[in-house]
């Protein structure tokens, strides 16, 4: 399937606009979750092999999730289980309904096997979110895997007020999902990312959790661009605000050096890069938060992740979990059941009794 999409579908997907070949992806998985047999006929080629991870609560059928970003508007949410992925994060979701950014806001760079992306949180509002997965629910097509949902801040919304706009939509889409994500780390947000200040992040986590009567797991999503220093500051709030884990990491607005000329032209875009170049520094961020917590504080490790073995470096980094976004678009759909076959492997090789053994066993 891999050979098939990168030599067919790929190079058709590519002569179109990056984000509308996105879109184009995701109205054809919408499509299929709506079919009584799309998701059954994807399970069926797609389906990802088990090895079951309990963490933050739940049982995740697999490691290996969907990240934030994709499906903004959940629009696809039966298709993510039946592509192979063992848990989904939905969103960027705001309180306010907005457009985002201008376009263009999406650029690929192949030669980098990368992404820049200054969507902007375009999405079309809590209230609206919380209305499409009820109805997904009320279908019975709701996927057997846990389910998260990652909270922006809408833009019109002063920094001062954002405590209560990311309130905002956690009290609509509280009872609707099995995790939530505090973003904090978006570049495409003007600000946004001063909301990583120890203080500024306080206030948000104590309004999510004085509406958390239900105790729905919190976690963070932090900026590889933070230093050890500010990361160990988002740290000291987990005991406190009963953070329930840290999700390593967002996009980065830094840029490496490129040979490839079309590549460098296209590093002097604005926003945030994802995809090959992001790989080593998320996992250094992994290992820096699975060491200074001893291992306590779950992650979701995210960035350049294309194999099993770039998951399996992040895992035994300090990961419990990890996810992928750019890899989906250079590798195909058939990625999630690769790279959790890969897992399999590797767990079974490395004698380890308990995925337990296996998170952080690298991590020094």
């Amino acid at each position: 399937m891999g050979w098939l999409y990168r030599t067919l579908i790929r190079p058709r997907l590519f002569r179109r606009d990056a984000e509308a070949a996105h879109d184009l992806a995701l109205r054809n998985l919408a499509r299929l979750s709506r079919l009584p047999m799309g998701c059954q006929a994807l399970q069926s080629v797609l389906g990802a092999p088990p090895l079951p991870v309990p963490l933050l609560g739940l049982t995740f059928p697999n490691p290996v999730g969907l990240a934030a970003g994709l499906d903004k508007q959940a629009i696809a949410v039966p298709a993510w289980a039946a592509l192979g992925f063992g848990f989904s994060e939905l969103g960027g979701v705001t309180w306010h309904a907005q457009p985002g950014n201008p376009a263009p806001r999406m650029f690929r760079i192949p030669a980098e096997s990368a992404i820049i992306n200054r969507m902007g949180f375009n999405n079309g509002g809590a209230e609206a979110l919380a209305a499409r997965l009820a109805g997904w629910k009320k279908s019975g097509r709701w996927p057997a895997h846990p389910v998260g949902i990652n909270l922006g801040k809408s833009k019109i919304t002063p920094l001062a007020e954002a405590a209560s706009d990311y309130a905002n939509s956690f009290r609509a889409l509280r009872e609707l999902a099995d995790f939530f994500v505090v973003n904090v780390s978006s570049p495409n947000t003007p600000n946004l990312r001063t909301l990583q200040d120890r203080a500024a992040l306080d206030e948000i986590l104590a309004a999510l959790q004085s509406l958390n009567s239900a105790r729905k797991p919190v976690l963070v999503k932090v900026s590889p661009d933070l230093s050890p220093a500010a990361l160990d500051e988002i740290l000291e709030l987990a005991g406190p605000r009963q953070l329930a884990g840290l999700i390593a990491t967002n996009t980065t607005i830094t840029r490496p050096a490129a040979s490839d000329p079309n590549a460098a032209r296209l590093y002097e875009e604005t926003g945030g890069l994802s995809g090959r170049p992001l790989r080593e520094r998320s996992t250094e961020v992994v290992r820096h938060v699975f060491r200074q917590t001893q291992g306590r504080l779950p992650i979701i490790g995210v960035g350049g992740i294309f194999s099993a073995e770039d998951a399996w470096d992040k895992i035994t980094a300090g990961a419990s979990l990890v996810q992928v976004y750019s890899g989906l678009v250079y590798e195909g759909p058939g990625l999630p059941k690769r790279i959790v076959a890969g897992l399999v492997n590797r767990y079974e090789r490395s004698g380890a009794k308990d995925w337990s053994q296996v998170v952080g066993s690298a991590a020094g």
